[in-house]
């Protein structure tokens, strides 16, 4: 199931798009502390299929994914 989230996200000079911080819907607020690696890819929990942003946040890793200008995470 896809949880939609918003994202605070940022241009590099390159013109990348990076996600910076993460906000869940109960307004918690996670820092991305790294981008870890960023592909095309399918949510092979979810379904769809975006830019998937391998991140790092508060010491996990977790897949972001970036589809039809919407930003999810894979739900439980």
């Amino acid at each position: 199931m896809k949880e939609y989230v918003s994202v605070t996200a940022r241009f590099d000079p390159d013109g990348n798009l990076l996600p910076v911080k993460l906000h869940w819907k109960d307004g918690r607020v996670f820092d991305i502390d790294r981008i870890l690696d960023i592909r095309y890819a399918a949510s092979l929990k979810a379904g769809g299929a975006g830019i998937r942003y391998l991140c790092r946040i508060a010491g996990h890793e977790r897949y972001l994914f970036l589809e039809d200008n919407r930003w999810f995470v894979d739900g439980k």
